[in-house]
């Protein structure tokens, strides 16, 4: 019997551990930190993602036969160089690979040097330096925060005033932390926006899905940023020509660069892809599974997860079959009113258990009973990720939006519009508060 570690607390690492306890029903799972939806899946392990040290301490201790990394900060912080420095097999990147999403403008550099397709990108150190190339250039641009920021470190910009403003918002207000000390700004580009996912051994890869996330917290992309929403997988817009296009020009390429500077990519890598008129661009990667996505993409997935991971870790991915992913899965996330700024935790928590078959309820900022006798209740701004799941993204969408209706608590907000056709959107749009 396997001994499995999870690292993670969120709504990804609910998916992976269902996914993960659904491929091997018999492997003794654990998750650090969890949350009140992995108790019935994992034994709760009481510390941060963040704890570096205590978590290779517990695996020196416990010699788990594998070790998942879920969120990025983990990743950022070298968790994967440490385990490996102790003999522990884990699947995840790098400190110095997963730069691919802990610094943009190293990412930007990385993409020049392999040729892939990228909008104009400009890296600054100094916000007054950034101010006085906007005023030289005289468009507006995107501007993002160099480090993490937790999915809200990008502003999209529509005049050179509000470029302006989001330079003195991510490098001077402190709106996301050190994460805005260096800023990129680069060129708007149109179109809807795609992501792909794969899992890599460092040379060789595997792509297992492609989704799309909306991360504005109001109906018809309006209001702040937020972790997302929401996500729906299959796409229709990215055909099976577009997705060999995107293995040849974007993911191959980039995964020989990473390699050829020394840190090969061993994980999932996200491709967040602009489908412009041109064909699609790379407006970001990640370097871990998306949260929501995971939680449309894992239960599509028509191969053994852990066996798959644990092929990458041994290098030999070109060795293991991944057959195409099948149905469809579209995720609602509910929120706690007022997220993504301030927010009320400790609300209870009702109707989670009464989900059709085809639902699956993913839990994100949850904690349960703490013996008082209240039950599962909110511990964060994202709560609940409600999958539905069919034959086609219709079906999927009407079953995950009936499963968020019987969900209750108190200040409970989601979108509305989520895999919605364009007619949908734009009357939802209309509508909005947001």
């Amino acid at each position: 019997m396997s001994r499995i570690l999870v690292v993670g607390g969120g709504g990804r690492e609910h998916a992976l551990c269902w996914r993960i306890g659904r491929d091997r029903p018999d492997a003794e799972l654990f998750v650090a930190p969890g949350n009140g939806g992995t108790a019935g899946l994992a034994t709760a392990i009481p510390l941060a993602a963040n704890d570096i040290d205590g978590l290779v301490a517990w695996c020196v201790d416990m010699r788990p036969d594998l070790v998942v990394v879920g969120p990025d900060d983990p990743l950022a912080a070298g968790l994967v160089d440490a385990l490996v420095r102790v003999g522990i097999l884990v699947f995840g990147p790098t400190a110095a690979a997963a730069r691919i999403e802990s610094s943009k403008a190293w990412a930007a550099e990385v993409c020049a040097a392999a040729g892939v397709p990228m909008p104009e990108s400009y890296a600054f150190d100094v916000a007054d330096a950034a101010d006085a190339f906007v005023h030289r250039e005289d468009r507006p641009f995107v501007v993002k925060a160099d480090g993490l920021a937790l999915g809200k470190g990008v502003i999209v910009c529509d005049s050179v005033a509000q470029t302006h403003a989001a330079i003195d918002r991510l490098a001077r207000c402190g709106e996301v932390g050190s994460a805005g000390e260096r800023l990129l700004l680069q060129e708007r580009l149109r179109g809807p926006e795609a992501s792909v996912f794969a899992i890599c051994d460092g040379s060789s890869f595997h792509v297992i899905g492609t989704a799309r996330d909306y991360k504005r917290i109001g109906d018809g992309d309006r209001g702040a940023n937020t972790g997302g929403m929401g996500a729906y997988s299959p796409l229709a817009d990215v055909s099976s020509e577009m997705l060999a296009d995107i293995e040849t020009r974007i993911i191959a390429p980039i995964l020989a660069e990473l390699r050829r500077r020394g840190c090969p990519f061993v994980g999932f890598l996200y491709a967040g892809l602009m489908l412009t008129a041109d064909g699609p661009v790379v407006i970001e990667f990640n370097a871990r599974m998306g949260d929501p996505e995971a939680q449309v993409i894992l239960p599509l997935l028509r191969f053994d997860l852990v066996s798959a991971m644990e092929a990458a870790v041994a290098g030999r991915l070109s060795e293991f079959a991944v057959p195409p992913s099948s149905g469809a899965a579209v995720c609602v996330v509910l929120a706690s009113r007022g997220y993504p700024g301030a927010y009320q935790t400790g609300v209870v928590i009702r109707g989670t258990d009464e989900a059709d078959e085809d639902v699956l309820i993913f839990h994100a900022g949850t904690r349960g009973d703490d013996g008082d006798g209240a039950g599962l209740a909110t511990s964060g701004g994202r709560v609940l990720g409600v999958t539905g799941l069919g034959a086609d993204v219709i079906e999927a969408r009407a079953r995950a939006y009936g499963g968020a209706s019987r969900i209750r608590f108190d200040g409970a907000a989601w979108r509305s519009d989520i895999a919605a056709g364009p007619a949908e959107v734009a009357r939802a749009a209309e509508g909005s508060i947001a």
